[in-house]
This record gives structure tokens, C-alpha cells and sequence, in this order.
């Protein structure tokens, strides 16, 4: 094993301990965007189905969540992949 298979090494291990830490961080950022989207959906429930930027927001709000849902998934799957490649 010459010198540069160690730092081919170490460059990988903080490579994957990179990823990780990404994968952590929106896990998390994701779960609150989704906590807050799913409050702001529920104080429109109680307001006018008729006034047009009600349904306006609640159709971003909708929109916005089912995105943060689907990136959620992916970067689970994501974690997933990574877990088994470790």
C-alpha cells in the first residue's frame, strides 16, 4: 500500500462522513418545513373556502408539502443506500 492509498482513503472516509452529515441536516430541515406547511394548512382549513387567495395558498401550501414529502422519501432512500455502502 503506497502513501497514496492512504490519502485516496481518508479523503473517501470524510467523504462519506460528508454525506452523512448532509443527509442528517435535511432530514431534519425537511421535517420542520413539513411541521410548519402541515400548521399553515391547518389554519387555513378554518379560513374562507371562498376567498380566492385562501385557495391560492392552500394550493402552494399543498404543493409545497407533497415536494418536501418526495424529497424526504428520496433522501431516506438516500440514507438507506448510503448505510449499506458503509
Amino acid at each position: 500500500m503506497g502513501k497514496g492509498d492512504t490519502t485516496e482513503k481518508l479523503v473517501e472516509d470524510s467523504s462519506i462522513s460528508i454525506d452523512q452529515k448532509l443527509i442528517e441536516e435535511g432530514t431534519a430541515q425537511l421535517t420542520s418545513e413539513i411541521q410548519v406547511l402541515e400548521t399553515w394548512l391547518k389554519e387555513l382549513d378554518a379560513s374562507d373556502d371562498s376567498d380566492a387567495e385562501v385557495v391560492a395558498a392552500r394550493k402552494s401550501y399543498s404543493d409545497m408539502l407533497q415536494s418536501r414529502k418526495e424529497m424526504l422519501s428520496t433522501l431516506a432512500k438516500q440514507a438507506k443506500l448510503q448505510a449499506v455502502a458503509d
